[in-house]
């Protein structure tokens, strides 16, 4: 059963209230995705902290469209001191007033940072780059896809799945799908007609992106749009896997950290911030996740490498206007659904 955008928003907001009567007083709220991904911010991220600050984090799972949902539901009032949501997501709740900016004077790990993960006045910081591209199963799938194309042809009809317009990879393979074929951040009608069209031939349209690995594990799923990361930490796991990215390039993601406007515990917020921008937490999650990180000092493995976007893979990756996006989400969620989910 697929989940409207406002189903999504009303469950991430009711599990926001649940989470805050839970916690208590002195816990961290940190909102993060789920999956392996919030496995390795436990391992990498929220125990160095925790033992480092004797907090005690309590952790609210969602996607970032969900996380934004309860920002602005608790408006002025929010039990969350950190969230972690996409960038476009994090410009417009920026844009509503909804978050503080980062104070790079209290980030002990700000020299060793690229400055172009800040967003405009330092309102959010990205921890890693990724991307949405084209993960595979490389004994299913030969050869191996190189367009976004690919995913259109008729063999892979039932043993495909595409991202929810409410989850970033669904978004943005609705972009890229948009602009090769002729179309623009302010016309997304060949990328609807498109999707529209694909939409019957996939397994599901997944809304969080952890569903896939269990596809993948029964042969369910072949091939789908997803993010190297989450191919990366399958691959560690034992799952075959492989990421291609698209000849016309890979959409490029920035997810980011923010600190809700009136966060409970602001001044440790920061700091659970700097903790995640500190070069060991960066090399700790850049091996577990195969995350590229942000942090200048951290030396990528082989290993990762070959999975992340990296030369002529990052030179070609593509990334929206997060602002231009932000701006038009809602109506290209009410159009999806129309059109796309129904």
């Amino acid at each position: 059963m697929k989940m409207s955008r406002s189903s999504a928003a009303l469950i991430a907001v009711l599990s926001a209230a649940t989470l805050a009567h839970a916690a208590r007083a002195e816990d961290l709220v940190v909102a993060t995705f789920g999956g392996t991904f919030a496995e390795d911010t436990k391992l990498c991220n929220i125990g160095p902290f925790e033992k480092a600050t004797g907090t005690k984090i309590a952790v609210q799972l969602g996607n970032s469209v969900q996380h934004a949902a309860a920002l602005r539901a608790m408006a002025g009032k929010p039990t969350y001191d950190v969230a972690y949501v996409d960038n476009s997501l994090a410009a417009q709740l920026d844009k509503e007033g909804l978050i503080e900016p980062i104070d790079t004077t209290k980030l002990s790990s700000d020299p060793d940072l690229d400055k172009a993960a800040f967003g405009p006045r330092n309102s959010y910081v990205a921890f890693e780059v990724s991307a949405t591209a084209i993960a595979y199963n490389p004994k299913a799938v030969s050869p191996p896809p190189t367009s976004w194309n690919d995913l259109f042809d008729p063999k892979y009809k039932g043993r495909l799945a595409i991202g929810d317009i409410t989850g970033t990879s669904g978004m943005q393979f609705l972009l890229a799908v948009n602009k090769l074929r002729g179309g623009t951040l302010d016309n997304l009608d060949p990328g609807f007609a498109a999707l529209k069209e694909l939409a019957p031939n996939a397994v599901t349209l997944y809304t969080q992106a952890d569903q896939l690995v269990s596809l993948f594990q029964r042969g369910d799923v072949v091939i789908a749009p997803w993010y190297p990361d989450r191919v990366g930490a399958q691959i560690e796991r034992g799952l075959d896997l492989a990421v291609a990215y698209p000849e016309e390039g890979a959409v490029g993601i920035k997810p980011v950290l923010v600190i809700p406007k009136g966060a409970p515990h602001a001044d440790l917020a920061l700091k659970y911030v700097d903790t995640v921008l500190s070069t060991e937490n960066q090399t700790c999650f850049s091996a577990r996740e195969y995350a590229a990180p942000v942090n200048l000092k951290v030396a990528l493995s082989d290993k990762v490498k070959k999975v992340v976007p990296t030369g002529e893979n990052y030179s070609n990756l593509w990334f929206p206007d997060p602002t231009v996006v932000a701006s038009h989400l809602v109506e290209w969620t009410r159009r999806w659904q129309r059109e796309v989910a129904h």
